[in-house]
């Protein structure tokens, strides 16, 4: 379905960009599952116990640390697993801030995001799918499967624009992060271990106040299936994380960026003085 897609909007399919759309693809739906899973699924956990079915029980969810970890975990295995295949992305804002960064070409961003999306999609439903095989299962409260949001929709009841500065500002340390550990210059093989660990720490932060999306394939897989009043919110988790990643993007290769080598900067040179 994900190369259909990408192949109506005239993209040119070769193996190679084949093969790192289905690691995108692969990569979004375990981060849906598995961390819009773990919300919807063992966050708030109980079980009755006592020999005769008496009414005692036992919390049992992991709350919101275990859900952060999740989330954390996600990335830093499918970032082991696939990462050498696509780069890792596995969200529309991680391909902006790349390319703001200078270290993902504007060619590959569309085919990208549509795998991220398509994959975070069928991650949304295979939890839907799962949830409503609970009797008395529906789609209610402020925030069902793992839906992100502001005012009402949030789980702690913060502003659009509380929502907005968290979204921007968590997404820009995010990026921060993961040029970071993925720079030349950085101990190599270790990059998922931060960048799994950065996005933990982001959600222990902002689950109370947007449900952390960091991501706007997430928030849009989960959704669709939540309801119009959700979708009418999406704006915002689409628009906070893109920017985010840009600003840290440029902030990134114009602070942080490797100086030239000395031939580097002779070539840069002569070829300006061939223009001239």
């Amino acid at each position: 379905m994900i190369l259909i897609l990408v192949k109506y909007m005239g993209v040119k399919l070769s193996m190679p960009l084949v093969s790192r759309l289905v690691a995108e693809f692969l990569g979004t739906l375990w981060l849906v599952l598995g961390g819009c899973g773990s919300a919807v699924l063992a966050a708030a956990f109980t079980a009755k116990l006592g020999p005769k079915g008496e009414e005692a029980t036992l919390l049992l969810g992991i709350a919101f640390v275990g859900v952060s970890l999740a989330f954390g975990l996600t990335v830093l295995t499918m970032a082991y697993a696939v990462g050498h295949i696509s780069g890792g992305h596995f969200n529309p804002a991680v391909s902006f801030g790349l390319w703001a960064g200078k270290r993902f070409p504007a060619k590959d961003l569309l085919p990208y995001i549509v795998a991220q999306v398509v994959g975070a999609v069928v991650g949304g439903g295979i939890i839907y799918l799962i949830a409503s095989g609970k009797a008395g299962f529906e789609l209610s409260g402020s925030n069902p499967l793992a839906t992100n949001g502001f005012g009402e929709y949030s789980p702690g009841g913060y502003s659009l624009f509380a929502a907005l500065v968290t979204e921007v500002v968590m997404t820009f340390f995010f990026l921060i992060i993961i040029l970071g550990a993925t720079d030349a210059r950085a101990p190599q093989g270790f990059a998922p271990v931060p960048i799994g660990l950065g996005l933990t720490l982001i959600h222990l932060i902002s689950i109370p106040v947007t449900n952390t999306s960091v991501n706007p394939a997430r928030s849009t897989g989960v959704a669709l299936f939540a309801g119009t009043e959700h979708i009418a919110q999406l704006w915002l988790f689409w628009l906070a994380p893109i920017v985010g990643a840009v600003i840290a993007g440029f902030v990134y290769n114009a602070v942080f960026s490797a100086p030239k080598t000395v031939s580097e900067a002779e070539a840069s040179s002569r070829a300006a003085a061939y223009k001239d």
